[in-house]
């Protein structure tokens, strides 16, 4: 799991703690995460005063009630880049993984993408596909959003080798994998969101319906954030952690542009486009929830109560990872996981779309519970695989979580009425 912290940290010692110094339970617990020299002083101190510390989050003064839930709610399929990338975060969210049918070609991944096209336009503008009986469960699509992504065997399928981008071909692995092979690579992924769990039933349904002829499904990864109403419009969702999940993620729209659009310049065809990774990471929850949240604090690097980072400011400020209190030591530990992730460079920028899960594999068994890492960037190169081999090589946060699944895919960009997501690619 990341949350690349962006822009460049502002000099700072922190803020002053406050209350009583860190119990024995607390200060046992950062020595086995941080390692026992980071605690000689202020950054157990400070983590705890600051888990005391009460802040009101950003729009606190609005009230639940005002806030539309948005069941009429439609964003067009079509456009200049596809739609549920920079689209805010619904409540909602599903991928699907697809494998083409054996012996696919050209013509046939051709008519199955124009087919889901025109399924996910009549989808988001509130109408039931062709052929549909009924289209009640189609009338409030509450922003419903359908995202297509192409894996290496759909540019193999269709001869289109040469224009898959490297990192999409081969995509490294790092140290602290545990990837299963149920949750792996596919040809093609459909991400769908929606504020409705019942609307997004309704599209998974009916886009597998008229998928079948052209693909078997590999997998469905299902997901959610805070319900909308649940809090101020716009706020940042908690994960299961209980951490705030996205404060790093750019919030200026010129700057998520830059971050997320891929210029064609490797791959003219993908200029507009985006690339997506995804990843399932399992989170040892019974253990964190054992966990004193002073550790919490100090092996994520920002406060449990508001994400404000250890060294003040506000959810939005940047990380200071160089910040280092009174006593000369470090606020922010090396190894906590704000730190490790924060982008070096412009180029290691990516915006998260992250949801929870609650996976129940077997009857009786404790259900699997983690998040679904899904992150956008211009250039997977340059942006999710230098972040994540920091994290690889040192992060607090893999005492309680592996990645178990791992899939990367194209993004083309967006398409307009008649065509479909990828017809740059495909010469249709």
């Amino acid at each position: 799991m990341n949350d690349p912290d962006t822009g460049t940290p502002a000099a700072g010692t922190g803020e002053p703690a406050t209350g009583t110094g860190p119990g024995r339970r607390t200060v046992a617990g950062a020595a086995a995460v941080l390692g026992g020299a980071l605690l000689g002083g202020g950054v157990a101190g400070h983590a705890l005063g600051s888990s005391q510390a009460r802040q009101a989050g950003a729009g606190a003064g609005t009230g639940t009630d005002s806030v539309p839930l948005g069941g009429p709610g439609k964003v067009s399929f079509y456009g200049e880049h596809q739609a549920g990338i920079t689209t805010p975060q619904q409540a909602h969210g599903v991928f699907l993984g697809l494998d083409l049918a054996r012996g696919a070609r050209r013509a046939h991944v051709v008519s199955l993408l124009r087919l889901l096209a025109d399924d996910a336009a009549r989808l988001t503008g509130g109408a039931s596909p062709l052929g549909a009986l009924e289209d009640d469960l189609a009338r409030t699509p509450a922003n419903l959003t359908v995202t297509f992504g192409f894996g290496p065997g759909l540019f193999t399928a269709t001869g289109t080798g040469g224009q898959c981008p490297a990192v999409i071909a081969e995509f490294p692995a790092f140290s602290t994998d545990k990837l299963e092979s149920r949750w792996g690579q596919t040809d093609l992924v459909l991400q769908l969101c929606s504020d409705d769990p019942v609307t997004l039933g309704y599209a998974q349904r009916r886009l597998l319906r008229d998928a079948r002829t052209f693909t078997t499904l590999r997998w469905v990864q299902a997901g959610f954030v805070n319900a909308r109403g649940t809090g101020p419009l716009g706020a940042t969702a908690r994960n299961l952690m209980g951490m705030l999940d996205g404060s790093a993620n750019e919030r200026d729209p010129a700057q998520v542009a830059q971050v997320v659009w891929n210029t064609g310049k490797s791959q003219p065809w993908l200029a507009g486009g985006s690339m997506l990774v995804l990843r399932r990471i399992r989170i040892g929850m019974e253990a964190w929830d054992d966990t004193e949240p002073a550790v919490k604090e100090m092996s994520f690097g920002r406060r449990l109560s508001d994400g404000v980072p250890l060294t003040g400011g506000d959810e939005f400020t940047p990380v200071d990872r160089f910040a280092t209190g009174p006593d000369g030591f470090p606020v922010i530990a090396p190894n906590a996981h704000a730190a490790r992730a924060q982008a070096r460079t412009g180029a290691e920028r990516m915006l998260r779309r992250a949801f929870n899960y609650v996976y129940e594999s077997e009857p009786g068994a404790v259900p699997e519970e983690g998040l679904l890492f899904a992150a956008y960037q211009a250039d997977l190169a340059t942006a999710f695989v230098p972040v994540q081999r920091r994290l690889a090589e040192a992060d607090a946060l893999n005492t309680w979580i592996t990645h178990i699944g791992s899939a990367v895919y194209a993004i083309p960009p967006g398409c307009s009425r008649g065509s479909f997501p990828g017809s740059g690619l495909l010469g249709a």
